[in-house]
C-alpha cells in the first residue's frame, strides 16, 4: 500500500512546473520553412505530452499486487496515449531535419528523462524517497531546455 511522503504536493508541483518550462521550451524551437506533419506534432502533441506526463504525476499509482496476487502495473499517473507520444520521439526526430544535431538530441533526451521519470514513480516511488532521483532527472529537463536558449538554440 502506498503512503504519501511529507513535502509530496510540493514535489509534485514542482514537477508539474518543471515539465511546463520543458515544454515551452519545445514549443520554441524553430520552424521549418514549410510546416509539415512533424513539425506541427512537435510544436502541438509534443510539448502537451510532456507537460500533462510532469503534471499527472500520481506516485500512488504504482505497481502493487491485486486482490487475487497478480501484480497490477502502475502507470505513475499518466495515461497510455501521453506515453504512446513520448515513445515515437526516437522515430521521427530525423524527420525534422531543420532541427540542429543538439536540439535533436535534448528532444529525445526530454522525451527519455520525462518517460523515465514516469517510471520510476511507478515501478518504486519508495526509490524516489530516500534517493531523489525525479528531482536529479528534473534538473537534466531544465538543463534540456536553459542551454540551449542561453546559446541561442
Amino acid at each position: 500500500m502506498y503512503e504519501p511522503w511529507a513535502g509530496e504536493p510540493d514535489f509534485l508541483a514542482e514537477t508539474s512546473e518543471v515539465g511546463r518550462r520543458a515544454a515551452a521550451w519545445i514549443r520554441s524551437l524553430p520552424r521549418p520553412p514549410v510546416p509539415c506533419p512533424v513539425s506541427t506534432w512537435l510544436a502541438g502533441a509534443l510539448p502537451e505530452a510532456v507537460e500533462t506526463a510532469m503534471g499527472s504525476l500520481d506516485p500512488a499509482d504504482c505497481d502493487r499486487m491485486g486482490p487475487d496476487g497478480r501484480l497490477i502495473e502502475g502507470t505513475g499517473g499518466v495515461d497510455a496515449a501521453t506515453m504512446s507520444t513520448l515513445s515515437v520521439v526516437p522515430c521521427v526526430l530525423s524527420e525534422a531535419v531543420w532541427l540542429t544535431p543538439d536540439q535533436q538530441v535534448r528532444l529525445l533526451a526530454v522525451a527519455c528523462v520525462v518517460s523515465g521519470i514516469v517510471r520510476l514513480l511507478a515501478d518504486d516511488p519508495g526509490t524516489e524517497i530516500l534517493h531523489s532521483l525525479v528531482a536529479r532527472m528534473c534538473t537534466t529537463l531544465d538543463h534540456c531546455g536553459a542551454t540551449v536558449a542561453r546559446r541561442g538554440r
